[in-house]
């Protein structure tokens, strides 16, 4: 059957999903002249860097804007730098791919380099980028637990100036974030992790690639001799949006590790996830899969594996 002849019962919008809408396509080679640009357009136009996901909703008719806004061609956001008093500093083009693929962060932050390694294919990671894997704000996110966990920073930009938006701030619902109209993410900022800082990032998917996750857990803990100094757990798929599981965070913090307090931490993460049941998963498994996924990566960030019980 032709592309677009639909049959009797059969919705219209199921034929035209190899076709892209009208658009048209802008491509500044400054951040200035893509600020501009968006300040004039506003919600007429939309920013795409990797394309990987925007061009999908475009295709299914979920968003149908009359300008991209391309910023490939923006060289001065394509870079991973990295400082001791600062530490990293990842630039809107910064694809997954490269990320992936850094030995500095596999070494100095690898709960993201975990985390991007879960991603899709090889092909979709080095085209993909680490700012527009968070503005598409879909609850399943993998790289925003991580930096949730490693108390990121978001630095928006626009013509009327810049400012930094904490990532627990950032996300609204889904595909919904705080950007502006005129705004893009031009950075993502993660601070030094503190001397003793391990980091874990556990998620779960039908399929063990080229699937989106049906609950994701990262854990970023200080601990010395089984004895929890502090710890951040974050949540992914399993809510509205991304978030903390703080009232798991408040049973370990200042506590020595034990399998049953390691149990009610996961209990209580499993009850702090909102999930909702679609076709990849019921919300009840949802909350059986925070539970497992959490005690496993409470105890792989404290180095309590062996003989574990979940």
């Amino acid at each position: 059957m032709p592309v677009g002849v639909a049959t009797a019962g059969m919705p219209i919008s199921m034929f035209f999903w190899k076709r892209l809408p009208k658009f048209q396509y802008l491509a500044p080679k400054t951040i200035e002249e893509a600020a501009s640009i968006l300040g004039d357009l506003k919600d007429q136009a939309k920013i795409m860097a990797g394309g990987t996901d925007i061009l999908v909703q475009m295709k299914n008719r979920e968003i149908t804007p009359a300008y991209l806004v391309g910023i490939k061609n923006i060289s001065s956001l394509d870079y991973i730098e990295y400082g001791q008093n600062e530490g990293f500093r990842f630039g809107a083009l910064s694809t997954v791919g490269s990320i992936e693929n850094s030995s500095l962060i596999q070494k100095k932050y690898n709960i993201l380099a975990q985390a991007v390694r879960s991603m899709a294919s090889t092909q979709i990671r080095n085209v993909a980028t680490i700012a527009g894997n968070l503005c598409s704000a879909v609850p399943s996110a993998d790289t925003a637990p991580a930096l949730l966990v490693s108390g990121a920073k978001l630095k928006l930009r626009s013509n009327r100036g810049i400012r930094f938006v904490p990532i627990e701030e950032f996300f609204t619902g889904p595909r919904q974030t705080v950007l502006r109209e005129d705004e893009l993410l031009a950075e993502i900022q993660v601070p030094d992790l503190a001397s003793g800082n391990k980091g874990v990032y556990l998620r779960h998917g039908l399929r063990k690639a080229m699937a989106l996750a049906s609950a994701s857990v990262a854990v970023m803990m200080n601990s010395e001799d089984q004895y929890c100094k502090d710890i951040k757990i974050a949540l992914g798929a399993v809510a509205p949006v991304p978030r903390r599981a703080t009232g798991a965070e408040v049973v370990l913090r200042g506590q020595y590790l034990d399998d049953e307090l390691i149990a009610e931490a996961a209990r209580v993460a499993s009850e702090e996830a909102q999930p909702i049941s679609d076709i990849r998963a019921s919300a009840d498994y949802r909350r059986e899969l925070v539970r497992i996924l959490t005690a496993r990566a409470i105890k792989q960030a404290c180095g309590k594996t062996k003989g574990m019980v979940v």
